[in-house]
């Protein structure tokens, strides 16, 4: 694995763009800029990496932006998760964060144990770095950008972390991200609203171990070909196709290694339209940007359906077409279910809404998610890129959003 290189303090490192004002530095910001006059750009922690197996992307996702924040705007400070759950500082240069074909996948590491290790005061917000040296006073953070995907980011528990630390984030709350990395909790939600999705059967943990033969039964039920998912699980992890039920066991087992609960689907026989959904705490609605679609090319290495290998490796087998080439009704019927579907499960910021638009002109949702791939080449920025908002700018909405919304307990 790639090793980025972690400091006591954040630095542009070597190979960052020379034009690129460093980020922060191990002195706390004072009330004022250095030019004097004007009060501190405010702070933004860019937290990425994570315990979950989408460790890889999310370091991508954070390359785009880091990008593109606004650095006459903001005060950037990158913070990276390691596989083991440790908080580090790294050094603020995007390129070593991209997925890059000729060199591993990126891990964030401490560089050492206890290099550059961080430190935060309950309430305050206040980071420190504990290096070799002793403790550096970083100052206060004012937003947390959370870029986290699956478990231990995107379902509730760093948004919960961060409530109790009353800061600011990016991005939906515990509840809805918690009920959206969940996929059979966002099932109950979206068909309470009346907002359909596709026949499944939950293969729970203890009732796996009891009653195996029973369940295997009811998913015979389902009509085929079957999908079976990891619950809680991103980025395609863990997803077989099944086509025959003697194929159906060693799946569940496949992707219970991602995640003991498991949801085997129905197959829907529709088009894959995705829609991005944009709004802040006190919007009168959702703001829906044009949908767009994923449009699969097994001539050029796509799977059978949209799964790791196809989204991520397979870089000329995928085309996202925006806008979507839909009839008026059906664009009109997907942006109302996606508003209607963020509303359900209480989201905030930015969800990304993918559906199945079938041959009759149904929309069904197949996921919600809370904290959809994000950089510059990924279909929820391209969608909003498409109705009007540059990526940078969309950075610069969704920060906003997040320093204006209240904490749970205030809302």
């Amino acid at each position: 694995m790639s090793a980025l290189n972690v400091t006591g303090a954040v630095s542009t490192g070597e190979n960052a763009d020379s034009t690129r004002a460093p980020s922060s530095s191990a002195t706390p910001p004072g009330p004022e800029s250095p030019a004097g006059g004007s009060a501190r750009k405010p702070r933004v922690a860019v937290v990425f990496g994570g315990r979950s197996g989408e460790h890889t992307i999310s370091c991508a996702t954070a390359a785009g932006v880091l990008d593109a924040i606004d650095r006459d705007r903001y005060d950037v400070l990158p913070v990276g998760i390691t596989r083991q759950g440790q908080w580090v500082l790294v050094d603020d240069d995007p390129d070593a964060l991209r997925l890059n074909d000729d060199r591993p996948p990126v891990e964030i590491t401490t560089g050492g144990l206890g290099r550059g290790e961080l430190a935060m005061r309950l309430g305050g917000g206040s980071l420190t770095a504990i290096t070799p040296t002793g403790p550096q006073v970083l100052g206060a953070v004012d937003v947390v950008l959370p870029l986290l995907h699956g478990p231990y980011g995107e379902d509730g528990t760093i948004q919960g972390m961060l409530e109790m630390l009353g800061l600011p984030y990016v991005g939906c709350g515990v509840l809805a991200s918690a009920a959206g990395m969940d996929k059979q909790v966002t099932k109950v939600l979206l068909q309470a609203a009346g907002i359909p999705t596709a026949p499944h059967v939950l293969v729970e943990p203890h009732r796996w171990r009891r009653d195996k033969d029973a369940v295997l039964a009811e998913c015979a039920d389902l009509a085929r070909p079957l999908f079976v998912k990891p619950a809680r699980a991103g980025s395609s992890l863990g997803i077989t196709r099944v086509e025959h039920l003697a194929d159906l066991e060693a799946a569940i087992e496949a992707a219970r290694e991602v995640d003991p609960k498991v949801l085997v689907e129905s197959g829907i026989a529709g088009r894959e339209i995705e829609v991005a959904v944009l709004a802040g705490h006190g919007d009168d609605a959702p703001r829906v940007a044009e949908p767009g679609e994923i449009v699969m090319d097994a001539a050029h290495g796509a799977g059978e359906f949209y799964d790791y290998e196809t989204k991520y490796l397979a870089h000329d087998a995928v085309a996202m077409v925006c806008p979507a080439r839909i009839a008026p009704e059906s664009r009109e019927l997907l942006m109302r279910r996606a508003a209607e579907a963020f509303i359900a499960i209480g989201g905030e910021g930015l969800t990304r809404v993918d559906f199945f638009l079938t041959p009759g002109g149904e929309a069904i949702v197949n996921e919600v998610n809370t904290m959809p791939g994000f950089t510059p080449f990924s279909m929820y920025p391209y969608m909003w890129q498409v109705s009007g908002l540059a990526y940078r700018d969309l950075v610069t909405e969704l920060i906003e959003l997040a320093l204006e919304r209240p904490t749970d307990v205030n809302r």
